[in-house]
């Protein structure tokens, strides 16, 4: 019988996965396959490079992390027992809590070592496991740096170059016989550190001093610094080769020696298993996908009162790109919400393609042609839109308002707010709600705290500190706090727990996300309630046609479950212009009025009407003409007219130096209700401009890397 070969370069391991292993190796690592390699020899050396490598880490849990780790200061190639070890210690027991640690660790290996492999991290049979050579050079410590577990370079590694004389009065001081060669020598100085007996008698001769000079320098980092003329317990350790040179005035403690001092173990708190995502409250479900689709009706309504605001053209686009801090402000003053808030609903509608620049000289920012089929949409659809249109977006407006590297303003709709982990962030977090039970509302820090063991800071991976504050916190942190804003903002929860709505989405698709919300959106409504104080009172959402057409004839006085509605001078004003007569008023509001209509509303609209267009406006520069000598009179021998520059060119005609525009707005401005007419003489209709960009695309997301 033939014996098989072991592989002796992760070409030929990959070689030997069948055809299923190496398809999760490519579901694992999609980079590996752009482009296409040719090859197995050509993938393989694809997954070694630096870069590769370093995503592949990135993309590690803790415990999988700091299996990588340990195996980077185990022989190469280690056996399995030796990498076990190394994550649970000598067997010396720290009591009941190690030893449950121990059997944690012992259970959750295999699994950690299977990630490794998948990633193309971890090749050979479990007798002889290889870490890839550049993830064991960015792992493993060295003479320069030290690895992420704080263990220094071994003993052959710190003493390379050093004399061989220096080396005899180290194994001298240490009591152990002299060797005839540099190579011997230190061998002989690794078995006495790599021995636990002989090792503990070492220790037990060492000052109390230079026992804690060891313990400050045992977890790491394992370097320190000298003088010309040490204090007696570093010149111990020095003696006696605990403490070795790495240059005039830094020492370094051997990797050897700090696994001795470790009992070990390569971590001083190895993390087996993920932390427990812990409950903040418990909640009524039904309470929470009521209060979730509250939220996202008014996600929408924010989104088209947006739209509507820059219906006409939007704020100009900054030289450098994006919105104006100006801008900002003035869509966050008309949306009535805080500016980070509004950065959030601008970025949304951009990131659903529902906004765009229009491309022209004066680049301005509008509504796209796909924002109009977007309103024709039922409501559940266009909150399935939106919240798809999230989950996959690389922007980031929690960013506005910070700084780039170099130091610039970072504004919304920016060219520098794309961040490529958001996605993954924002699918894990959410993920992590749908393991509760319907509606809990997970603890933020255990939240945070789980994602930290799921992607944790390479070097740093057993440092990293809980808080729910973004300032100082590492990016993934803060894409996950931003995360649980934006989706109470959005309406993917409710209550602080995910709706059912939500997690319909997540699991099955939009339809059937969009199902469940159907019934908990209200209706819209064909009516309102006018009332004797010339306002509209609408008890809930209207219908499209009768908000459009209630929005031209009536001011916006307040929000809320009911929206309500004042009726002005102005107003009214704005409705005639527009082409509605007088009798097209009264008719709308009888039509769709639960209640009489008031007779102070019907004066005032038929007073502006009997004003609207007494006075006509065309071009000369401009002129004003009117059938009643005594208005035009009475415009003359006003001192606000004066900046017009009026003069008479006829009884019922005044000619202006100003431009038909500023001469309508400056009458209207005094208290008349002059109309602009075309050179033929028609009253022209003055209907609000909707300016749309060229059919765009949203934006694609950024590719990590």
């Amino acid at each position: 019988m033939g014996t098989t070969t072991p592989p002796r370069t992760l070409a030929e391991a990959l070689r030997a996965r069948g055809d299923e292993s190496l398809a999760g190796l490519l579901r694992a690592r999609p980079d590996l396959l752009n482009p296409v390699p040719n090859d197995i020899t050509q993938l393989a050396t694809r997954a070694g490079t630096r870069a590769s490598v370093v995503r592949a880490l990135e993309h590690l849990d803790r415990f999988a992390l700091q299996t990588a780790e340990a195996l980077a200061v185990a022989p190469d190639p280690a056996p399995y027992d030796t990498l076990l070890s190394l994550l649970t210690g000598d067997g010396l027991d720290d009591g009941d809590q190690r030893d449950d640690v121990g059997a944690a660790i012992t259970a959750a290996l295999p699994g950690a070592l299977a990630t490794l492999r998948e990633q193309a991290l971890v090749w050979g049979e479990d007798d002889r496991l290889r870490l890839v050579r550049t993830a064991r050079e960015l792992l493993a410590p060295s003479p320069q740096h030290h690895s992420p577990t704080g263990l220094g370079p071994t003993v052959t590694e710190a003493t390379a170059g050093m004399s061989p004389g220096r080396l005899q009065e180290i194994l001298t001081a240490t009591g152990l016989p002299a060797t005839h060669d540099p190579v011997s020598a230190v061998a002989a100085l690794s078995a006495l550190f790599t021995d636990r007996t002989r090792m503990a008698g070492l220790l037990d001769t060492a000052p109390v001093e230079a026992l804690s000079v060891l313990d400050r320098l045992v977890w790491g980092p394992p370097y320190g610094e000298v003088t010309p003329n040490p204090t007696p317990p570093v010149k111990w350790l020095r003696d006696r080769g605990l403490l070795l040179p790495v240059s005039t005035r830094t020492v370094v403690l051997p990797r050897e020696a700090a696994l001795h001092l470790r009992a070990g173990r390569a971590h001083r708190t190895p993390e087996p298993v993920p932390p427990v995502v812990a409950a903040a409250a418990e909640r009524d479900p039904q309470a929470v996908d009521r209060a979730a689709a509250g939220q996202a009706f008014t996600a929408l309504s924010t989104i088209e009162e947006l739209l509507k605001l820059w219906n006409g053209g939007g704020p100009a686009i900054l030289r450098a790109g994006g919105l104006s801090v100006r801008e900002l402000k003035r869509a966050a003053t008309a949306l009535d919400v805080t500016e980070p808030i509004a950065a959030f609903w601008i970025e949304l509608a951009y990131g659903a393609g529902l906004l765009a620049s229009d491309g022209e000289t004066d680049e301005r920012y509008a509504p796209t042609p796909a924002s109009d089929e977007w309103l024709d949409l039922s409501a559940e659809d266009r909150w399935t839109h939106l919240a798809t249109a999230w989950l996959a977006a690389t922007r980031t407006p929690g960013l506005v308002g910070g700084q780039d590297a170099k130091g610039r303003a970072l504004s919304a709709l920016g060219p520098e707010l794309d961040r490529s982990a958001a996605p993954d962030v924002r699918r894990r977090v959410l993920s992590l709600f749908t393991e509760l039970p319907p509606g809990t509302a997970p603890d933020a820090e255990s939240l945070l705290r789980r994602l930290r063991w799921e992607r944790p800071l390479r070097g740093g991976a057993t440092t990293s500190t809980t808080s729910t504050s973004t300032e100082g916190a590492d990016l993934r942190s803060r894409l996950a706090l931003w995360t649980l804003n934006e989706a109470e903002l959005l309406g993917i929860t409710g209550r602080g727990a995910l709706s059912a709505q939500a997690r319909a989405l997540l699991e099955e698709g939009e339809e059937a996300g969009a199902a469940l919300l159907a019934p908990l959106i209200p209706d819209p409504l064909d009516h309102v309630l006018l009332q004797a104080d010339l306002t509209a009172v609408a008890p809930g959402p209207l219908e499209r046609p009768l908000a459009e057409t209630l929005s031209v004839l009536a001011d916006v006085e307040s929000k809320g479950g009911a929206t309500v509605y004042r009726f002005t001078p102005g107003s009214v004003r704005r409705a005639l212009d527009a082409g509605q007569a007088a009798a097209d008023l009264h008719a709308f509001l009888a039509a769709h009025s639960r209640t009489p209509v008031p007779q102070p509303l019907s004066y005032l609209i038929d007073d502006v009407a009997r004003r609207h267009g007494h006075l006509r406006i065309g071009a000369a520069s401009a002129y004003v003409r009117c059938d009643d000598e005594a208005v035009l009179n009475e415009i003359l021998a006003d001192r606000r007219s004066t900046g017009l520059r009026l003069r008479r060119l006829a009884p019922t005609v005044l000619a202006s130096q100003s431009d038909p525009g500023s001469l309508l707005e400056a009458l209207r401005d005094m208290g008349y209700a002059p109309a602009a007419e075309s050179a033929e003489g028609d009253v022209l209709i003055t209907r609000t401009g909707a300016r749309r960009t060229p059919p765009r695309t949203p934006p694609v997301p950024v590719p990590e890397g």
